[in-house]
């Protein structure tokens, strides 16, 4: 189960218990419509209440990752699990994007916000 969180070009994704491939396709809708209307989305992936994800989802990850590359400015990935740690360092040479693991909720939040999109000038 997901909850998505959509704030300018910026999306937090918390995970809890099991994340499915329906979930993921939930999350990609999201970053395409900011990649439509944004240009560029930052993501917040809160894996902390993970309990696991299946094959198909980090096959869906996979391919995803290297259709939209350079879609992404900064990801930030909130997780204590070491296999999740490792798996963010393998999309490193399929992404153009910043990304980075924390421990803290706050530093990852100012982190991502970093790197928004000024507003509009009216």
């Amino acid at each position: 189960m997901i909850k998505l969180d959509v704030n300018n070009n910026q999306i937090a994704v918390s995970v809890m218990g099991q994340f499915t491939l329906e979930d993921y396709r939930e999350f990609e809708q999201a970053v395409c419509y900011g990649i439509q209307f944004k240009g560029t989305v930052n993501v917040l992936f809160d894996l902390r209440d993970m309990l696991s994800y299946s094959v198909d989802v980090a096959w869906e990850e996979l391919k995803f990752s290297r259709e939209h590359k350079n879609d992404f400015g900064r990801i930030a990935i909130l997780t204590g699990d070491q296999w999740v740690a490792w798996s963010m360092w393998i999309n490193r040479l399929f992404m153009s994007a910043d990304i980075s693991q924390f421990d803290e909720l706050e530093t990852a939040q100012a982190w991502v916000a970093e790197g928004e999109l000024p507003a509009a000038a009216n």
